[in-house]
């Protein structure tokens, strides 16, 4: 079938001027863009309208140009989205918006990141103990090969707004994975005990950590505190582990029951032992001075005898039955020509006549 494509755009212009008229169709025809182009053509700008426009123009550019900066916010000035410098708090003036633009950064805040805790636990940040929600990430192995709870906070603030803005795409997530590596680090190296026992010391050891992490990564973050909760076992093995702590805490009194009665009987024995030792050296050195002495009258007397036997020998005699005959009881005199002895034994028991030769 052949088409008159003259008939069929000649019917087109006839429908659209009925249409135009209000006569027949289907409604009025809506405007076309070509139609507001050309009205917008024909419109004249009257001064006042002129006015009006740059005034809008003057006041949107000026509002863009003057900033304040707060007493705790250091101003970042970026111009085409490079760098350009930071300002301190005040009011300060720049370029229009899409050449320079003002970041605020609040330098003086100090952020809260939390670690297995609930938003309303940090009311009291001594007690704050583990969310149910959050027990995958409070949950750490440590050096023992035991698992405990480790509830912490860490407080940080910004001490440079550049390498914070530029040279980290977020922040908050890179704070919150090096905090917990760190603080697995940290919990890893301790037994279960040092873990609940020392939350202090692992705080210290865990913010270090943190600090140099992050300073490596040049986040412009700087660490205030690192604060740990209530650490504990998992619910499951709480009592088993109650338990093993009470026998622990028994063996430790037994240990310390011995220690004392070893510092009351050890002391005590040393003291005899070195008590005897003194009087046995004293016995001793009494023993020798005396052998010494014996010696050295042994040596004298030896001396003199070399020099006068006969007076040396008849002296040493002397003295020995001087030092013995007061020691014997009745002493008799026999002469050498007596045979018989018999006679007088019995001269002692005869009363009133005295003992021959006393």
């Amino acid at each position: 079938m052949n088409w008159d494509w003259e008939k069929l755009q000649q019917r087109q212009k006839e429908r659209s001027r009925t249409n135009g008229s209000g006569t027949g169709g289907s409604g009025p025809r809506p405007p076309q863009v070509d139609d507001i182009i050309n009205k917008f053509k024909n419109f004249k700008f009257s001064g006042v309208w002129i006015l009006i426009i740059v005034a809008l123009l003057v006041l949107l550019a000026g509002s863009t140009m003057v900033y304040t900066v707060q007493t705790n916010e250091v101003g970042v000035i970026q111009r085409f989205g490079e760098f350009s410098k930071t300002t301190q708090s005040g009011l300060h003036f720049k370029l229009p918006a899409g050449i320079e633009k003002v970041t605020k950064v609040k330098t003086k805040r100090v952020y809260t990141e939390e670690f297995g805790l609930k938003a309303d636990e940090l009311s009291d940040s001594r007690s704050f103990g583990v969310s149910n929600d959050e027990i995958e990430v409070a949950m750490m192995l440590t050096g023992d090969l035991n698992v405990g709870l480790v509830p912490w906070i860490v407080q940080y603030r910004i001490n440079d707004p550049y390498n914070y803005l530029f040279k980290v795409a977020d922040v908050r997530q890179l704070i919150r994975d090096m905090a917990e590596a760190s603080m697995r680090l940290v919990v890893g190296d301790r037994s279960i005990n040092e873990v609940i026992s020392k939350r202090e010391e692992i705080a210290v050891a865990a913010s270090v950590r943190l600090q140099k992490d992050l300073n490596e990564a040049e986040t412009g973050i700087e660490i205030v505190t690192v604060e740990l909760g209530n650490t504990n076992v998992p619910e499951p093995v709480q009592d088993s582990f109650n338990e093993v702590n009470r026998a622990v805490q028994e063996k430790e009194e037994v240990i310390y029951n011995a220690r004392k009665d070893y510092n009351q009987v050890i002391p005590s024995a040393r003291g005899q032992a070195e008590k005897t030792i003194e009087t046995a050296k004293g016995y001793a050195i009494n023993r020798i001075n005396q052998a010494e002495g014996d010696a050295g009258r042994f040596l004298s007397r030896y001396e003199a005898y070399m020099e006068a036997k006969d007076v040396t020998r008849r002296r040493l005699y002397l003295e020995m039955m001087e030092n013995v005959l007061p020691k014997l009881g009745n002493k008799y005199v026999v002469d050498s020509q007596q045979d018989n002895l018999l006679p007088l034994l019995n001269l002692g028991l005869k009363k009133g006549v005295p003992n021959a030769g006393q």
